[in-house]
């Protein structure tokens, strides 16, 4: 009997393609006043912008992606499917909480940041100790894929600080942090066993 349920497979992928299509369609509506090397995501999803319905959208499918797959994800330890459902509802809350047309917004940034963090740290927090185990839930990738993620998260705050290329920095690290979800749930798909044993 598989521990991971196929349904799994198709909410962890429809994370990064729902993502990714939100702020492709976004900025297109938006035009070229958009400049998606230095703006972030969260600009499409401000009050008043052209994609803001789209954009807002988008982000709150990714939230309930993120809960179902943490709920699916039984082969992943508890610790970490908290955290990854705690990464849904930060995405929920940040759809819930869009930045003003102008200036920014200390709840939209400080609800981002927890969702940054614990999108960050759920590969580490889901694996499992002892047994055999999928690959992805291995100590070794899962400690990769949060420091990937730690690492592209940095790089979003340094080029926000300096008013870099934050838009770039911030969809790296969105795409890596909506992936893994994905990469996790195959894994233990294709793992002999269906998944490893749960906690």
């Amino acid at each position: 009997m598989r521990v991971v349920p196929r349904w799994a497979l198709l909410t962890s992928g429809c994370a990064p393609a729902l993502l990714i299509a939100g702020w492709v369609i976004a900025g297109r509506l938006e035009g070229p006043a958009y400049d998606p090397v230095t703006q972030t995501i969260s600009v499409l999803a401000a009050y008043g912008s052209a994609g803001f319905w789209v954009m807002t959208g988008a982000l709150f499918a990714l939230g309930v992606c993120h809960l179902l797959t943490a709920w699916g994800l039984r082969a992943a330890a508890r610790a970490g499917r908290v955290a990854l459902g705690g990464g849904g509802v930060a995405a929920l809350m940040v759809a819930l909480l869009p930045t003003p047309s102008s200036g920014g917004s200390l709840r939209h940034g400080s609800v981002a940041a927890v969702g940054f963090l614990l999108l960050a740290v759920w590969p580490v927090l889901a694996s499992p100790r002892g047994g055999a185990v999928p690959w992805a839930l291995r100590p070794v990738p899962a400690l990769a894929a949060s420091a990937l993620i730690g690492a592209g998260a940095v790089w979003f705050l340094v080029e926000a600080h300096h008013q870099g290329a934050a838009g770039v920095a911030e969809r790296f690290v969105t795409s890596a942090q909506s992936l893994w979800p994905f990469v996790v749930v195959a894994s233990c798909l294709r793992h002999p066993h269906g998944a490893g044993s749960p906690d």
